[in-house]
C-alpha cells in the first residue's frame, strides 16, 4: 500500500501563508492522493493558534473536503496532531492521564475531540479516519511523528524552545530514559495555555503565543529594509541570548544561519529518538518546515551518530518569504513537499509545487 505523508499545512490561519487555501495550489497534491491508499496528516494540519477554533475550521474546510474527495474509497487517513493543532487530541489525552501513551496510540476521531470529529467528517465517509499520537509506525522500519518533542532539546531561541525551557524548570526536564508522558508533562501545559489564549484573541490580531518566527528572522537576517532597527536588534540579540542562558532556560544560541536551523532540528530530533528508544530504521518528522534530505545535503547529517537510523523531514505547505528569500522555489523552505512510503525501500521525498499563488 502506498502511503503519502504531508505535514505543516497550517490550514485556517490568519496570516494567509497556508498555500492550500488556493485551489490551484491543491492540484498537484490531489493528483498524488488519487493513487494513495493511506494519507498521514503529520501534525499542524490546522492552525489553531491564531484565533478561535471555529474560525480556523471554517477556513480549512474547503481544503479538507478537497483532500478527502481526492482519496479513493477505502483509503485510510491518520491524523497525527502536532503542536499547533494539539487541541485535536487534548481532551482525550487529558482524560487518559495515568495510562501509558507509548509511541503510537490510535483512537476514533470522536474519541479524540470534537475538532477531530469535524475534520474526519469533512474528509468524507468513504475513507477511514483515525487519530494517532504521538506518532505512527507505517512499517516495521518506518516511524512518523510530527517532531514537536524536539523543542526541549533545540538551541534556536524560538518561542516554543524558550517556553519549553521555562516549563522544564517548573515541571522538571525530560530525562535521558524518557517516555512520551515526560514530553507531554513539559509541553502539554504550554499548548493548553496557547490554545486558551487563541480562543480569546481579538478579531484583528493573533493569539498570544502564535509566534512570528518569520518576522523575527527577517529582521535579524536583514532584507534591505529598516536597517537601523535591524542593527539595534542584531546588537541586542546576543545579550538577550546570554541572559536566557544565565537564567537556566537554555542553552540556546544566537546563530540563526540556515545551517544552524537545519542542524538544530536534526540534532534535537536525534535526541528524541535516543531518549524514546525509537528503533525504526527510518524516522519521518515535520515541524521545522525544512524538508530533507535534499540534493546537496550532507547525508551524514541526516543519520543518527551510530549510522543506524535515517531521518526524513516532510517539509511544509506554508509560504513565508522571509525564509525562502530571493531563492524562490530553489529555497529549501519552499512549500509543497510530501514523503511517499511504499511497501519496501526508503521513503521518497516529493517536491510537488514549483510556484505559489499570490496571497489573497
Amino acid at each position: 500500500m502506498r502511503t503519502l505523508v504531508v505535514s505543516d499545512l497550517h490550514l485556517g490561519g490568519r496570516t494567509g501563508v497556508d498555500v492550500l487555501r488556493h485551489p490551484e495550489a491543491r492540484e498537484p497534491l490531489l493528483a498524488e492522493l488519487a493513487n494513495t491508499g493511506r494519507l498521514v496528516l503529520l501534525g499542524d494540519t490546522l492552525e489553531l493558534r491564531h484565533g478561535p477554533a471555529k474560525e480556523s475550521l471554517a477556513k480549512a474546510r474547503p481544503a479538507l473536503e478537497a483532500i478527502g474527495a481526492a482519496l479513493p474509497a477505502g483509503a485510510e487517513v491518520l491524523i497525527v496532531p502536532g503542536n499547533h493543532d494539539h487541541a485535536l487530541a487534548a481532551p482525550w489525552l487529558d482524560s487518559r492521564a495515568g495510562r501509558p501513551l507509548g509511541l503510537e496510540t490510535r483512537v476514533k476521531p470522536q474519541t479524540a475531540s470534537a475538532l477531530a470529529r469535524q475534520v474526519a467528517t469533512w474528509l468524507g465517509d468513504h475513507v477511514g479516519a483515525e487519530v494517532a499520537y504521538p506518532g505512527v509506525h507505517l512499517r516495521d522500519d518506518v516511524y512518523a511523528t510530527h517532531g514537536h518533542y524536539l523543542d526541549p532539546h533545540g538551541t534556536v531561541p524560538t518561542f516554543e524552545r524558550l517556553a519549553a525551557g521555562v516549563m522544564s524548570r517548573i515541571a522538571g526536564s525530560v530525562p535521558d530514559d524518557a517516555t512520551t508522558e515526560d514530553y507531554e508533562r513539559v509541553l502539554a501545559p504550554l499548548y493548553a495555555w496557547i490554545n486558551s489564549a487563541a480562543q480569546r484573541a481579538t478579531s484583528d490580531g493573533l493569539g498570544a503565543g502564535a509566534g512570528r518566527a518569520g518576522k523575527a528572522y527577517e529582521l535579524l537576517q536583514g532584507d534591505g529594509h529598516r536597517p537601523v532597527r535591524r542593527r539595534l536588534l542584531t546588537a541586542a540579540f546576543p545579550l538577550g541570548i546570554r541572559g536566557v542562558n544565565l537564567l537556566g532556560v537554555g542553552p540556546v544560541s544566537a546563530d540563526l544561519s540556515a545551517a544552524a536551523l537545519r542542524r538544530n532540528a536534526l540534532e534535537a530530533m536525534t535526541e528524541v529518538i535516543g531518549r524514546l528508544d525509537i528503533a525504526a530504521e527510518h524516522v519521518i518528522f515535520g515541524h521545522s518546515h525544512r524538508p530533507g534530505p535534499l540534493p546537496g545535503d550532507e547525508l551524514d547529517e541526516w543519520r543518527t551518530p551510530d549510522g543506524a537510523q535515517q531521518l526524513h523531514n516532510s517539509g511544509s505547505w506554508v509560504h513565508e518569504p522571509a525564509f525562502t528569500g530571493a531563492a524562490g522555489a530553489a529555497s529549501p523552505y519552499f512549500p509543497g513537499t510530501a514523503i511517499a512510503v511504499g511497501d519496501d525501500g526508503p521513503p521518497e521525498l516529493l517536491r510537488l509545487l514549483t510556484t505559489v499563488p499570490d496571497p489573497a
